[in-house]
């Protein structure tokens, strides 16, 4: 019996630590304020091009949630603040969601001569590296004109430095993904994971070197 007992009080001490993180995270503003100091300024920066980070894709035709609030906001943005173009980038191939959040665009009343999709990419950083391969193969369409980023406030501390590494200069437009579930105190345990995760993936890029500064 004695040797049942050792393992049994550390599973018990685990499991009231995991009690009381999941109370502190849901009782508290951490994340809240994790999402805020990832996301950057929010000054709502207007431009000639909004290029637009897909994300979860349920399937082959359905947007995931932080796919579906990216895409309600480019529309808005789209439309508010006269952007001459949006570029939606992100595959896989498997499950363009870039496509379906092209046909959602669409469905908002963005016409659908001003959205182009980047459907190869499976990730931030080739993201990256496919809008830079695409601007150095039409440099004349591109120069002079303002870039703005958008994508979910947790995902643009990462995405910014991303496609500054691969030489393009953006602006960033956060949009209130993390923010706007926090009010639903039974989502602010999964929005930690999800931070969590998001920390876990700026650790690697800049590992690999696929993060800085921001060009000015």
């Amino acid at each position: 019996m004695r040797s049942l007992a050792t393992p049994l009080r550390w599973l018990l001490r685990l499991a009231a630590a995991l009690g009381l993180a999941m109370l502190a995270v849901t009782a508290s503003p951490i994340v809240f304020w994790w999402a805020t100091a990832l996301a950057g300024p929010w000054d709502d920066p207007t431009g000639d091009v909004l290029i637009v980070l897909t994300g979860s894709a349920l399937d082959e035709h359905t947007i995931g949630m932080n796919s579906y609030w990216r895409a309600v906001y480019a529309a808005r943005v789209f439309k508010e603040a006269r952007f001459q173009e949006i570029i939606v980038t992100g595959g896989p191939p498997a499950t363009p969601a870039a496509e379906s959040m092209k046909a959602f665009l669409i469905a908002q009343g963005v016409p659908a001569a001003a959205i182009q999709t980047e459907v190869a990419s499976t990730n931030t950083h080739e993201s990256a590296l496919n809008m830079a391969a695409a601007i150095a193969r039409d440099p004349g369409r591109y120069r002079n004109r303002r870039l703005v980023l958008l994508t979910s406030d947790y995902h643009m501390w990462r995405s910014f430095r991303a496609f500054a590494s691969a030489g393009i200069a953006t602006l960033p437009r956060p949009i209130p993904d993390a923010r706007k579930r926090y009010g639903n105190a039974l989502e602010r345990w999964g929005i930690f994971l999800e931070l969590v995760q998001e920390n876990a993936k700026i650790a690697y890029y800049w590992a690999r070197g696929w993060l800085a500064q921001p060009i000015q």
